[in-house]
């Protein structure tokens, strides 16, 4: 921990660019103007005869494994290089005073951890219930202060709340417990605190992508203690560029059509005698279907079939990249998003049919790709975003195709970063 002026004099000069150059690369010095800002909000809101930290957190694009791994599947992601950061001082307290750029200071009394529904879709039972797993654990978490940032766009499928849970998580551990706790406890903290604190029933993708970080294999068959393997694969080398568009919806007021994807997945699996997909024999669930589809209902049966396929895509993927073989890697990603648009059926909402924001993306990245790039339904899927891989030659003329359709600066161009929740300073 440095003294307020410290790190301020320090981000001024050169004294921290070899931290953020490793996690931002070429673009951090304009992160640099991003976390002066943050100390400034922090000094005004807290003062400054204090020693801080600075912490951060990244977002993450799920690259393969759409909707499985709540029901134990196989995920390909990665985490970006878009973030959520907190300037950190502990009060000494048994509160925690947390003000997020754009939104009021969240107070939370550490004495009081049980759920309550008044904050089901606000950060401060996010808060709430970080403090309440490290607890449930057996670690330390003590009072303290923060104004924090994040670039992590709301509701686009990078996963802005993942973000900024284990960027909690991330604080709490280096504050408190000597750094101890590993990434992959904190994503579990997490993933825990969004299910019982904030009222979405999340599986452990986002959370475990944002708290380990660079280019990973999850294998979620044992999800207390998830198989994570990082691909040694050099993006920037493959000529392409991960294109993350924004296509202008929400995901808010839409957590029954995200459950219900869990739910009738699972439906199909206890049909079989399991509690999981995962579990389930996929000739015997092809074999039965004209007994199951009576039961759970023809979507069920789809999102089911999607779920056996999507996992067979990861290690196809993984095996991809592993022999370069990128050309094969693009139509596992088309392949991808065709399941998640015709079986999964998370492309659009139910609710209104006219609004088909999502759809229109995929349709004009088909236009404008076939045969030389790849597009998908990103995240969680039903509004927000898509994800595209870019011929370089091709990036000036997409993005601003997608862009002229759904707003200026909605197609963002990505790059894969290193770590996942870190100290920064």
């Amino acid at each position: 921990m440095y003294s307020f002026q410290e790190i301020k004099k320090g981000l001024q000069d050169v004294s921290f660019d070899s931290a953020l150059n490793f996690i931002y690369g070429a673009g951090f010095a304009k992160q640099k103007e991003r976390y002066l800002r943050v100390l400034d909000t922090f000094g005004t809101l807290y003062g400054t005869d204090v020693e801080i930290g600075f912490f951060s957190a990244p977002g993450r694009s799920e690259i393969c494994g759409n909707h499985t791994d709540h029901n134990h599947g196989k995920v390909l992601a990665a985490a970006i290089n878009l973030d959520a950061i907190a300037a950190v001082a502990e009060n000494n307290k048994e509160v925690i005073r947390l003000k997020s750029e754009g939104y009021d200071m969240d107070l939370v009394d550490i004495n009081d951890l049980e759920p309550k529904v008044a904050e089901f879709s606000k950060s401060k039972g996010l808060i709430r219930g970080v403090c309440a797993g490290f607890v449930k654990r057996g670690y330390k978490i003590g009072g303290f202060d923060a104004a924090t940032a994040n670039d992590v766009l709301s509701g686009s499928g990078l996963s802005s709340s993942a973000a900024f849970e284990v960027l909690v998580g991330t604080i709490i551990n280096y504050l408190f417990n000597d750094g101890k706790v590993t990434p992959v406890e904190i994503a579990q903290i997490a993933q825990e605190a969004e299910n019982k604190f904030f009222g979405k029933p999340c599986g452990l993708l986002d959370q475990t992508t944002c708290s380990v970080g660079g280019f990973v294999y999850i294998d979620f068959n044992d999800p207390v203690n998830p198989a994570i393997k990082p691909i040694d694969f050099a993006f920037e080398a493959c000529g392409h560029a991960l294109c993350i568009v924004d296509t202008g919806g929400s995901h808010s007021g839409l957590t029954n059509e995200y459950a219900a994807v869990r739910e009738e997945m699972v439906a199909v699996a206890k049909s079989l005698g399991h509690d999981v997909l995962r579990d389930a024999d996929e000739a015997q669930f092809f074999n039965s279907i004209d007994l199951i589809r009576k039961v759970v209902g023809d979507r069920a049966i789809l999102r089911a079939q999607h779920f056996f396929s999507e996992n067979r895509r990861v290690d196809a993927q993984v095996e991809a990249l592993r022999r370069q073989k990128f050309g094969e890697f693009k139509k596992l990603v088309i392949s991808s998003g065709r399941s998640s648009y015709m079986y999964n059926q998370n492309v659009f909402s139910s609710k209104d049919s006219r609004s088909q924001p999502v759809s229109l993306g995929l349709c004009l990245s088909e236009v404008l790709l076939e045969g030389k790039g790849a597009w998908r339904v990103h995240g969680g899927g039903f509004a927000g975003t898509i994800q595209a891989f870019v011929p370089n030659e091709m990036l000036a003329e997409y993005k601003s195709r997608m862009e002229l359709v759904f707003g200026k600066g909605r197609c963002y161009v990505l790059s894969i970063r290193p770590v996942g929740g870190t100290c920064v300073i």
